[in-house]
């Protein structure tokens, strides 16, 4: 059976137009938020500049138990707080705020490690010049560990990608949804196929401008 691209092409263009902007937004949200969460971590762990036992146990254990779990098991165990925050558990903002909180605990994660590779004489070296710990994190740690940390975020966005794709079994619709729904399970593999070749075209994109951006980063 021939494919009706005609008839296909708005609702290809609308899967597009909501897969950026799923995307877009919990790359921004959760990646502010996944900054401040691992820096955090860093930062509150022994010998850190904020160190703080009690804290860092909090913050670690939380990380652990929310990073691991699958996004579609996240999705549901997520349900009520969902419905509660967002007023429903179906549709793009229901999956857009699970994507969010899945995002958030991954890119800590992700920061913390980066943020381990700083020397931490040069840390110590501040402090002892008397700087104060949040005037040390913005402007000596962060851009210190600047070129990891886009590549660390740079592979964050291709695992957002990853998991807007499954944003339809609540119907959040996105690329993944459109294979699903009209090719997929229509038998038809040309839609299936063309969804699958946009979503590799950007994740290529991405990739290309952070390893880009990483590499001018750390020539300087």
């Amino acid at each position: 059976m021939e494919t009706n691209w005609e008839k296909l092409r708005p609702t290809l263009f609308e899967a597009i137009g909501t897969t950026v902007y799923l995307v877009g937004v919990t790359f921004v949200v959760a990646g502010t938020l996944g900054l401040i969460l691992g820096t955090a971590l860093y930062t509150t762990r022994k010998g850190g500049l904020l160190a703080n036992r009690p804290v860092h146990l909090v913050l670690n254990v939380l990380v652990n138990v929310v990073r691991p779990i699958p996004f579609i098991i996240l999705l549901a165990a997520l349900g009520p707080i969902t419905l509660e925050v967002v007023g429903t558990t179906i549709g793009s903002e229901a999956a857009l705020f699970v994507m969010i909180v899945a995002a958030t605990f991954g890119i800590a994660r992700i920061v913390e490690q980066n943020l381990v590779t700083v020397e931490p004489g040069v840390l110590e070296a501040a402090r002892a010049a008397g700087a104060g710990p949040l005037r040390i994190i913005l402007t000596l740690l962060i851009p210190e560990a600047l070129g990891p940390l886009i590549l660390g975020y740079t592979f964050v966005v291709i695992a957002i990608v990853d998991i807007s794709a499954m944003a339809g079994t609540v119907g959040g619709g996105g690329l993944g949804d459109f294979a699903l729904v009209y090719g997929y399970q229509q038998f038809d593999w040309e839609v299936t196929i063309v969804a699958t070749l946009i979503i590799i075209a950007g994740v290529q994109g991405v990739q290309f401008l952070g390893n880009a951006l990483a590499r001018k980063v750390l020539r300087r």
